[in-house]
């Protein structure tokens, strides 16, 4: 299903991921390249706030593959970005590059999904995105070394990793090192996810406070994520610099 009418509900949950990112790189920035102590700011809570903006990004990016109306230009778009962020970060040095990191992980599952579109996979029944989640859950430690959950964990042969060849896969070698690593696996299973909610979900299915929710400048946020997401780092770095040390 293809539409042209923006649904606000969505920039809206996409506004306040963004807006939450940006908060939570600022808090980075202070406590990384300021040295300043926040205590709270580590840990699970740390992680799950993480998790909370990367998951809605890409449960959004696969929802939206119902409503695209070329994905194969959206996964072009996402991967030029990526490799631009990489180039940026390299050249800078401030921190880590960014390699293989959310942008690149959603422009590449982007493109996957849509050459299994193509082959005639319709991702139309709720057991995908049960699938999906289990083979996210199965493989969440696999950039770590392992495979699987509790007792039945198992440990991934060591050569795939040490060959250096596979660090976007999920197998990143000794020497691999990012400021955001979201490898395919688990992640692209995350996003499968998002293209299950698309194509499951009627047509209809939206409620009507869903279309008619409004937040214009949340709304806004949400409709140039890309372009902030790309901007927001080099205006923290900026005000980084007013901060005394």
């Amino acid at each position: 299903m293809v539409t042209r009418e923006r649904i606000s509900g969505y920039d809206i949950i996409r506004g306040v991921a963004v807006a939450s990112m940006v908060l939570f790189h600022w808090c980075y920035d202070l406590t990384a390249l300021r040295g300043i102590d926040l205590p709270w700011f580590s840990g699970f809570f740390e992680d799950a706030w993480r998790a909370s903006i990367a998951w809605t990004f890409l449960l959004l990016a696969g929802r939206m593959h119902a409503l695209s109306r070329n994905d194969l230009s959206r996964a072009a778009r996402y991967l030029l970005v990526a490799g631009g962020i990489y180039i940026v970060t390299t050249i800078v040095a401030v921190d880590v590059p960014i390699s293989f990191g959310i942008i690149f992980c959603m422009g590449a599952s982007t493109l996957i999904f849509w050459l299994l579109r193509r082959t005639g996979l319709r991702f139309e029944h709720w057991g995908w995105a049960v699938g999906f989640a289990i083979a996210f859950a199965l493989t969440s430690r696999v950039p770590s070394g392992t495979l699987g959950l509790g007792p039945l964990s198992t440990a991934v042969p060591r050569g795939i990793y040490e060959c250096g060849l596979f660090d976007w896969l999920g197998f990143p070698s000794p020497a691999f090192a990012s400021g955001d690593y979201y490898p395919l696996i688990p992640f692209a299973f995350m996003y499968g996810i998002g293209v299950v909610w698309g194509y499951a979900s009627s047509a209809d299915s939206h409620p009507a406070w869903f279309l008619n929710l409004r937040a214009r400048p949340i709304e806004f946020i949400g409709r140039h994520s890309l372009l902030i997401y790309v901007l927001h780092q080099p205006v923290l770095l900026a005000l980084l610099a007013l901060v005394p040390v």
